[in-house]
């Protein structure tokens, strides 16, 4: 498509999640692709004006750059839907299942994709009983939130607590996950392609908000150094776990490969970051797409609503 066939496009960016910050960053990044490939596309804060101002302004095709609940856990998906406008990524239900982690990994369990342990805890819960299930170090977080806010990595039994309730601020749903010590990768999946694994290496072993976001001292490899055999094969169980869930348009799955070599997938984002520090562009650029292409493809792709 010309850039002049998408209309006027509404970059969808900030909202009201803990994840606000990054998305600003994210939405003002492609915006700024987008304009400067043509396209006649403003900026849309959906914390500030309601949603249906996008047809009042004339809004024909929607970027989503919004991060975490109320923009990727198919909220924002199925009002566009009711509102007849394309939208990029994936749809209302594959959007809900991806943002909730037990569900996506009830889901994986159910068909065979890898995943760490974990069990659904609660305030009340057994330590002692947890420890023996999962081990030390283990992992507290979220059901529902994205770049890992809330999560806390449990060193002694006795911080279980306060990892719970630092969780329970931001969900329901509290899952305490299996530590599995091994090499962080991600898989940037564009359209039905998996692009190169990108390798991280945290400074201290825990890749969190800061390491994500923030942090110098956080190392990317991409290539991954991975061997080739090796790295196509994680990137096909990527992809099925991507489409497992219903995932389409675009996106990025989070693993761990262990020392012993076997992948646990962690979860799939399904409007990954965009900013300076994200992984999906640097993919990208080893496979020889330019940020402003990689925003245009990703257009290209959204839902005819």
């Amino acid at each position: 498509m010309r850039s002049q066939d998408f209309g006027k496009v509404a970059v969808l960016m900030g909202g009201r999640s803990a994840e606000r910050e990054i998305s600003l960053q994210s939405g003002s990044a492609v915006l700024t692709a987008l304009q400067q490939k043509g396209v006649d596309a403003y900026s849309f804060d959906p914390a500030e004006q309601p949603m249906d101002t996008l047809l009042r302004q004339g809004f024909q095709r929607v970027y989503i750059a919004l991060h975490g609940r109320y923009g990727e856990d198919g909220t924002v998906q199925g009002a566009l839907e009711l509102m007849g406008l394309p939208y990029t990524g994936s749809g209302v239900m594959a959007s809900a299942l991806a943002m909730d982690k037990w569900r996506t990994k009830l889901l994986w369990q159910a068909t065979g994709i890898n995943s760490p342990d974990w069990v659904v805890v609660n305030a009340q819960s057994d330590q002692d009983a947890i420890v023996e299930k999962l081990g030390l170090p283990l992992i507290v977080k979220p059901a529902c939130e994205g770049s890992t806010i809330g999560l806390s990595k449990v060193d002694n039994k006795n911080d279980f607590l306060d990892a719970y309730q630092l969780a329970a601020k931001y969900d329901t749903v509290v899952l305490a996950e299996e530590f599995i010590e091994g090499t962080e990768l991600t898989v940037a999946i564009l359209g039905e392609t998996p692009l190169p694994l990108v390798r991280i290496e945290v400074a201290n072993g825990l890749y969190d908000y800061q390491a994500k976001y923030f942090s110098n001292d956080t190392c990317y490899f991409c290539p991954s150094g991975l061997p080739n055999v090796q790295e196509q094969a994680i990137q096909t169980q990527a992809l099925q776990a991507h489409q497992i869930l219903g995932c389409q348009g675009w996106g990025r799955v989070d693993l761990i490969l262990s020392e012993s070599g076997k992948s646990y997938f962690l979860e799939t984002n399904t409007s990954p970051g965009m900013t300076s520090h994200s992984l999906v562009p640097m993919a990208a650029k080893v496979a020889g797409i330019s940020f402003e292409d990689l925003v245009m493809q990703i257009l290209a792709q959204s839902n005819v609503a």
